[in-house]
């Protein structure tokens, strides 16, 4: 039997067969001997085939080839990735300027991960009916940098039903893995998205500014426009995954489209002669926040240098 999976609680796998129904799976331990080096060999989003047992459960058996992925390294386990979500049209990536804090740094490692398997990213930015007039400022300026990259950038906020609108039409029929720091409005927005599913949702951490825990795994929800979203517990590092060093500006767009005017082909941009890249960050054309990032990205096969935080 085939279907999608739609839940993972991390023991056990949700499915929703192709009829509608839906059935708990485990996977049998032929997938942890296959090679693949990630915490969950298996993702939602993932159609998979199954067999199924008398007492209604089942064992996945096989996993259909992904169209695409999103991976990061796995919190704590370095040599190893855990996967997102498969199989997406898009992610809608929630970045709040406080309460929390999500920086540049991890919002450009997002963009290149999303970049390498080619799958658009929306930047909704949210919260603004917390933000005073400088802040408001600063993120307008930060959705022009992004939006001068072509990316789609939002900028309102969910409490008070601001820039929604504009943000369904994008969600309509197709299916898009929603993203972020705990605490950036996720389950809020999937809450007024999807009415009467009532996720649950906590107050910020008076202490650190942060976000808690209330999503502790990955669903997939059908929307009432049509579509579907995937919800995932709160991104809190984004360590990039099998990425090597000559490749990391591929995934930066203005740093690749620049660097083909380097003198060498094979420029690092760190300390090369005649080096576009370096040259266009001294003239404001490349924002020096994204070159910082493309520098933090480059040691990330050192797996000492991993920091949960980035």
């Amino acid at each position: 039997m085939r279907g999608q999976v739609v839940k993972n609680t991390g023991s056990w796998y949700e499915v929703r067969c192709d009829d509608g129904s839906r059935i708990s799976c485990k996977i049998k331990g032929k997938f942890r001997l296959k090679g693949i080096r990630s915490t969950n060999p298996i993702a939602v989003g993932d159609y998979v085939h199954f067999e199924k047992n008398q007492d209604n459960t089942a064992f996945i058996s096989e996993i259909e080839e992904r169209r695409n992925y999103i991976i990061r390294k796995a919190s704590n386990l370095s040599r190893q990735s855990h996967i997102l979500a498969t199989n997406l049209d898009q992610v809608v990536l929630i970045f709040t300027l406080h309460h929390p804090e999500t920086t540049t740094t991890f919002t450009d490692r997002f963009l290149a991960s999303a970049e390498a398997y080619r799958i658009p990213v929306v930047i909704f930015f949210n919260k603004t009916d917390l933000y005073t007039t400088e802040e408001k400022k600063e993120v307008e300026a930060l959705a022009a940098l992004y939006r001068s990259l072509d990316y789609t950038c939002l900028i309102g906020s969910v409490r008070n039903d601001k820039g929604l609108e504009t943000l369904q039409s994008l969600l309509k029929d197709k299916t898009t893995l929603l993203a972020g720091h705990s605490g950036v409005g996720k389950s809020t927005l999937l809450n007024l998205l999807i009415p009467g599913l009532n996720v649950k949702t906590a107050p910020l951490s008076d202490v650190h500014d942060s976000g808690m825990h209330t999503t502790t795994f990955s669903e997939l929800y059908e929307l009432p426009q049509g579509g579907s979203l995937i919800d995932i517990p709160g991104v809190k590092g984004f360590g990039t995954f099998d990425f090597e060093k000559h490749e990391v500006s591929h995934y930066f767009r203005e740093i690749f489209r620049t660097g083909l005017e380097c003198r060498y082909s094979d420029c690092t941009h760190l300390e090369e002669p005649g080096c576009a890249v370096r040259k266009a960050v001294e003239e404001g054309s490349i924002a020096l926040s994204r070159y910082q990032s493309y520098l933090n990205m480059l040691d990330d096969k050192d797996e000492a240098k991993y920091r949960e935080s980035y």
